[in-house]
This record gives C-alpha cells, structure tokens and sequence, in this order.
C-alpha cells in the first residue's frame, strides 16, 4: 500500500519561511517524479514544483512560474523523502499543500500523478 504523509505546515506571517516534507512507502520512490500541488479554498489544485527520479544523469526540477525563486523542491532518495522550502511567503501562497507521486517527468498535470498525500495546510498572514 502506498502512503505519502506530509508535514511541516503551519501558520506564518508575510515574508516568513515553512519547510515541507513527504515520507513515501509502498512503492520504488527512485523510480518517481514527486511533486507539489497547492489547493486554496474555492480554487483548483495547482502545480507548484517537482523533482525528478534518479533514473536519468542528474535531479532535475521544475517550478510553477508564481514560486520560482521563492520556493526549492529537494529529495533525499535514502530516506524515501521530498521536501519543499518555502521563503518569502506570501497571504497568496496560503492553500493545502500536497505532495504527489509521477512515473512522467516534467508534468504539471495533476492526472499525471499516481499517488497523493492527504495535505498539510499552510497559511500566510498579511
């Protein structure tokens, strides 16, 4: 049974910083892209980052252009993990973060990921 379980949320102020994590089981996580999405209330689930496997010569990552130079996806294959570091937050950024499972690299698309976490909420304050 596969399980992503994210922690690290929280409430912060404008411009703070809130560090992320995914624990996966369950499954070969070298063999997937692990990814980010964001939910806020009353809004589609969005695309905020993903770091590829470590199928190919090197990790890779891709970001949504609304966190580029804000935020850093990071993987620590030995511990089965994802990370997302979050810098200069802002109210925008508050939303349910979720961290995600893909066999495609480079995918924005949410039908694109497999296996989901239940969410860690974030929220920014002004």
């Amino acid at each position: 049974q596969v399980q992503l379980v994210e922690s690290g949320g929280g409430s912060v102020q404008d411009g703070g910083s809130l560090r992320l994590s995914c624990a996966a089981s369950g499954l070969t996580f070298n063999s997937y892209g692990m990814g980010w999405f964001r939910q806020a209330p009353g809004k589609e689930r969005e695309f905020v980052a993903v770091v590829r496997d470590v199928s190919w010569s090197a990790s890779s990552t891709y970001y949504a252009d609304s966190v580029k130079g804000r935020f850093t996806i990071s993987r620590d294959n030995a511990k089965n993990s994802v990370y997302l570091q979050m810098n200069s937050l802002k109210p925008d950024d508050t939303a349910v973060y979720y961290c995600a499972a893909t066999r495609r690299w480079r995918t924005p698309m949410t039908y694109e990921y497999e296996y989901w976490g239940q969410g860690t909420q974030v929220t920014v304050s002004s």
